[in-house]
């Protein structure tokens, strides 16, 4: 997706609509920096405001993405190639946040067992040893826990039963059984249990 044409393209249907920035953006509940955000191709509409803002501007979310007024001839063709791009800028997002997980997870483990070095050979005080044994195992769990929170809420987990894909909760996550990113979970919509492989998109 062009976000300069798709920002000229909100400029000129707010222009049609006569509003300004300012107007647009009380009708949105946001503020005019982020209208212009948008027109000067700096950043997108977030998807949850997408749908009110093509309401506003009276266009569809398919010409708003395209960034130009679709004749209905091509409008099919159209919304599955914006389809296709959005579930490739999806998967190169959640890629990136997996990989944020493996650093997470990888520097707080690495810290974890140099404190623990440390205590075991490099220091003698009993009270110097207790604390960084508590460090190194609230780095450990506090690195862990928030590793597993992005992986939770990244892409989705799929049922090698039913092949539903889904997103399970955070606490069914953390206590199943895995290796890597498979994990042994109960399917919400077949009810087994199976390894769900972890997958970037529906």
């Amino acid at each position: 997706m062009d976000q300069i044409k798709i920002g000229k393209f909100i400029s000129d249907c707010r222009k049609k609509k006569n509003l300004t920035q300012f107007q647009l953006a009380e009708k949105l509940n946001i503020t005019d920096r982020a209208i212009s955000k948008w027109e000067t191709g700096k950043g997108m509409p977030d998807s949850s405001i997408m749908l009110e803002l093509c309401n506003e501007l009276d266009i569809t979310v398919n010409e708003l993405l395209s960034g130009q007024v679709i004749k209905m001839g091509n409008y099919n063709r159209k919304a599955e190639a914006n389809l296709l791009e959005m579930a490739k800028k999806e998967e190169i997002q959640n890629k990136k946040m997996m990989m944020y997980e493996w650093v997470i997870g990888g520097l707080s483990s690495i810290t974890f067992l140099v404190l623990m070095f440390t205590l075991s050979f490099a220091v003698e005080n009993t009270i110097v040893r207790i604390i960084l044994f508590i460090l190194a195992f609230l780095i450990l769990i506090i690195g862990i826990s928030f590793a597993l929170k992005i992986e939770t809420e990244t892409g989705y987990y799929e049922c090698q039963k039913c092949h539903n894909k889904y997103i399970p909760k955070y606490l069914q996550v953390y206590f199943a059984i895995h290796y890597g990113t498979t994990r042994y979970l109960k399917c919400p919509k077949c009810n087994k249990r199976s390894w769900n492989k972890k997958v970037l998109i529906k």
